[in-house]
C-alpha cells in the first residue's frame, strides 16, 4: 500500500516536468522512457542481474513482457495529443477514467470479483476529480475528437496496468520494467521523429526536466506501482491514477505559485475519501 501511494505521488509530479520541458510533447514522452532505462539497468546490474529468477521460456513470454510498453507508448502519445486538441480539464478527467476500464476489463476478461463498496469508492473518487477540475461546468468546452483521444489514452493505460498485473506473478519488478520501458521507448522514437522539430533540449535546465521526469515519475513511480501489483489487485491499484491531479495541483501551488482554491481542496479531499472507501471494498 505504501509503495502504491508513493508511486501514484511520483507519477503525479509528471505534469510539472512536462510543462517545464523544452522539447515537444512526443519528444518529452520518448525521453521519459528512454532515460528511465539508465537507473533500471543500473539497479539490475547492482543486484547481479536476475540470475536467481526464472528467465522467459518462449516467444510468448517475450511478447507479454513487451506488451505493457506498447500500451504505455500509445497511452502517452494519445494523452499528449489530447492535451493539444481539447481542454486541459477534459483531457485530464477523461484520461483518469483508466480505473473504470481496469475494473470492467478485469471483470469481463478475468472474472475478477467487484464489490459494491469498491464501485462506490471508484464513483466517489471520479466525482472528486470532476470537482478538482472545476466542476461539471468546466468540462463543456472541449473538442469531441480530443475528448475521444483522451478516452483512448485511458483505455490503453488500463491495458498497461492489467498486463503488468498478470506478469507480476511470474517475473520480478525490475525485469518487467526494463522490458516494458525499452519497448515503450522503441515505439515512441518514430512518433517523436515524425512529429517534433527537435528531439534534444537546448539547455541544461531542459535536460534536468527530462531526467527528473524519467528518474522520478517513471523509474520511481512506475516501479513502485509495479511492485505493489504483486500484492494488490489491478482494479484498486489503478485508482492511484486519481491521486495524480491532486498531487499535481499541490506541486503547482508550491513550485509554480499556482494557488489551490477551495474547489480544488474539496475535490482533492473527495478523491482521497473515494480511494479509502474503495480500499475497504
Amino acid at each position: 500500500m505504501a509503495a502504491l501511494i508513493i508511486g501514484g505521488a511520483a507519477i503525479g509530479g509528471s505534469p510539472i516536468f512536462v510543462r517545464l520541458s523544452e522539447v515537444g510533447p512526443m519528444a518529452t514522452a520518448f525521453w521519459r522512457v528512454a532515460l528511465a532505462l539508465i537507473p533500471l539497468v543500473a539497479w539490475s546490474r547492482l543486484r547481479g542481474g536476475a540470475a536467481a529468477e526464472k528467465p522467459p521460456q518462449c516467444l510468448s513470454d517475450y511478447a507479454q513482457l513487451i506488451l505493457p510498453g506498447v500500451f504505455l507508448a500509445i497511452d502517452l502519445a494519445a494523452w499528449h495529443l489530447a492535451l493539444t486538441m481539447t481542454s486541459v480539464a477534459n483531457a485530464t478527467l477523461l484520461a483518469n477514467l483508466a480505473p473504470v476500464f481496469v475494473t470492467l476489463a478485469g471483470w469481463a476478461l478475468f472474472r475478477s470479483a467487484v464489490s459494491g463498496i469498491f464501485l462506490a469508492g471508484l464513483a466517489t473518487a471520479i466525482a472528486g476529480v470532476v470537482v478538482l477540475k472545476g466542476g461539471p461546468a468546466a468540462l463543456g468546452g472541449g473538442d469531441l475528437a480530443g475528448d475521444g483521444i483522451a478516452i483512448v489514452a485511458a483505455a490503453f493505460y488500463a491495458g498497461y496496468i492489467l498486463a503488468i498485473g498478470r506478469l507480476r506473478s511470474r517475473f520480478s519488478t525490475n525485469r518487467i520494467m526494463i522490458w516494458s520501458t525499452a519497448s515503450a521507448a522503441v515505439c515512441m522514437l518514430p512518433m517523436a521523429l515524425l512529429t517534433e522539430q527537435s528531439l534534444f533540449p537546448p539547455s541544461a535546465f531542459g535536460w534536468a526536466m527530462l531526467f527528473g521526469l524519467a528518474f522520478v515519475s517513471h523509474a520511481g513511480g512506475q516501479v513502485a506501482i509495479t511492485y505493489a501489483l504483486a500484492f494488490l489487485p489491478p482494479a484498486f491499484s489503478s485508482l492511484t491514477l486519481l491521486l495524480q491531479p491532486v498531487v499535481a495541483a499541490l506541486l503547482a501551488w508550491v513550485l509554480l505559485s499556482e494557488p489551490v482554491g477551495l474547489m480544488q481542496a474539496i475535490g482533492g479531499a473527495i478523491v482521497l475519501i473515494g480511494i479509502l472507501i474503495a480500499r475497504r471494498g
